[in-house]
């Protein structure tokens, strides 16, 4: 073979390099069996060894469908959107559709931006994992007729398709168990006030409120992580001596709480009782184990792209807002 070509590989190349029109080239790539078998045999060997990419661009332009789907996530450090992720890819692999990620730590204005990029490819559908956006995005949502399916909770306002839980009464739930368990003065750990934080702490109030006890809220700006969680611990301890719970906006923060206590030889669930949100596996692994809100985020990913691609085949959808659902896993941290 002649050498290979130090730029991005072409049709051209393959065909110089074959010894064949460029044309014969591209028929091979639409249909192998449309050329002789040891033209194609050839270009096959071609291909392999200077390691061409065919490009979609032309694809995408010609035709109405791209078989591409956009996703958004606003973190790439939270298991959460991994699970979710894993759920679409199981049916949008099947059906032939690629999926383009973008990341836009938390930012409606960095999402708006991410999603002009995602439609400049052309993309069929978006599936997005926040519920606040701009004008400008919605206005280019609209422009470019694209499906949209949004998940993890359940906008008030919803742009087309959903699929989430209800996050407020999930929080509600779990704190009224600790109450109820004889918690007095629980504390909320936040981070990051995105709306689902939010609405975890509107249900943590709305459940402290109604028994009459006393909402505390203690926050930080930083991502989720076990360090967060044993730094607003560590505060907690501090600032309320009498502190006898914990509800964490989720897992990361709950488990840094709980190492922090047990290296002060604090006592779970026996003087502190620790509950978070998502069920991460770590939670299960450790002792005492977590208490937390099952979120069924891969099976929320999977409906996702079902309800999506059956909007993309132009299928009745006689459901377009879903509510999964969640439940509640005890563990052993709330006593």
């Amino acid at each position: 073979m002649s050498s290979i070509p130090k730029h991005r590989p072409t049709l051209n190349d393959i065909a110089s390099l074959v010894g064949v029109t460029k044309m014969t080239v591209s028929r091979y790539l639409r249909d192998p069996n449309s050329v002789a078998v040891a033209t194609r045999e050839k270009i096959a060997v071609v291909i392999e060894e200077i390691g061409y990419v065919p490009s979609r661009a032309p694809d995408i332009l010609s035709n109405r469908n791209s078989k591409a789907i956009g996703i958004l996530i606003p973190s790439l450090s939270n298991q959460v959107f991994a699970s979710l992720i894993q759920g679409i890819e199981a049916v949008t692999k099947a059906q032939g559709y690629q999926t383009l990620i973008t990341h836009y730590g938390y930012s409606p204005e960095e999402e708006e931006k991410k999603i002009c990029s995602l439609l400049s490819y052309h993309v069929d559908g978006l599936i997005l994992t926040e519920s606040i956006h701009t004008q400008r995005t919605l206005k280019m949502i609209e422009s470019a007729g694209v499906s949209v399916v949004e998940t993890i909770d359940l906008p008030e306002k919803p742009i087309e398709l959903v699929v989430g839980l209800d996050h407020e009464q999930a929080a509600y739930e779990m704190v009224s168990l600790m109450i109820a368990r004889g918690r007095r003065q629980i504390v909320y750990f936040a981070a990051r006030m995105d709306r689902r934080t939010q609405l975890r702490c509107d249900g943590y109030t709305r459940a402290i409120t109604e028994n009459g006890l006393t909402p505390i809220m203690i926050a930080t700006e930083e991502h989720s992580s076990f360090t967060q969680g044993r730094l607003l611990m560590e505060k907690s301890l501090l600032d309320y001596p009498l502190l006898d719970g914990v509800f964490c906006t989720n897992d990361d923060l709950a488990i840094g709480a709980m190492m922090l206590c047990q290296e002060r030889h604090i006592f779970i669930p026996q003087q502190i009782a620790i509950a978070g949100c998502n069920a991460l596996d770590i939670g299960k692994a450790i002792s005492p184990t977590l208490a937390s809100i099952e979120t069924p985020r891969e099976q929320m990913g999977k409906m996702a792209a079902e309800l999506l691609l059956k909007k993309l085949s132009n299928k009745k959808i006689t459901k377009p807002i879903n509510n999964i659902g969640y439940s509640i896993f005890l563990g052993d941290s709330l006593g």
